[in-house]
């Protein structure tokens, strides 16, 4: 049996990137008064009109009781509402106000405008082929392995 050559790992190879990501992303993100946790509730629920806490949990593979703290928060600080659900009195109905809404766009351009550190490092084929896959392989991986 014939050897293959070997490549490292897609672990290895993505979290050195992953820590200088973070790492970048979290002074621009305490500059907007926002937490990791806080900012990506705000990036889910800009994608979505209206969430119930528990859906909003699901959808960012966070414990639906550990990130109240981040919706009281992100609430007192005017950049989601949180209102009963008419249906369900039990469930709260999250929306990302426009106030919320500016400071995430706000803190996305500025952590996007810090990536082009490692984007400008590709031509442009090879980014928009880099950008797909990622999308592509993102959008797997809330499946779980195959």
């Amino acid at each position: 049996m014939g050897s293959s050559p070997r490549r490292a790992d897609l672990a290895a190879l993505l979290a050195p990137l992953m820590r200088g990501l973070i790492a970048a992303e979290e002074p621009v993100l305490a500059a907007h008064g926002l937490t990791m946790w806080g900012y990506v509730v705000l990036c889910a629920l800009d994608r979505g009109e209206v969430r119930t806490q528990a859906a909003l949990a699901e959808s960012i593979n966070a414990d639906k009781t550990r990130i109240i703290r981040t919706l009281d928060d992100l609430q007192h600080s005017g950049h989601i509402e949180r209102v009963p659900d008419p249906e369900d009195r039990r469930a709260r109905l999250l929306r990302i106000t426009e106030r919320g809404r500016r400071v995430k766009d706000a803190a996305q351009a500025q952590i996007q405008r810090g990536e082009e550190r490692w984007l400008g490092l590709l031509g442009a084929e090879e980014r928009r082929v880099f950008l797909s896959a990622l999308r592509r392989m993102a959008a797997d991986g809330n499946s779980g392995p195959p």
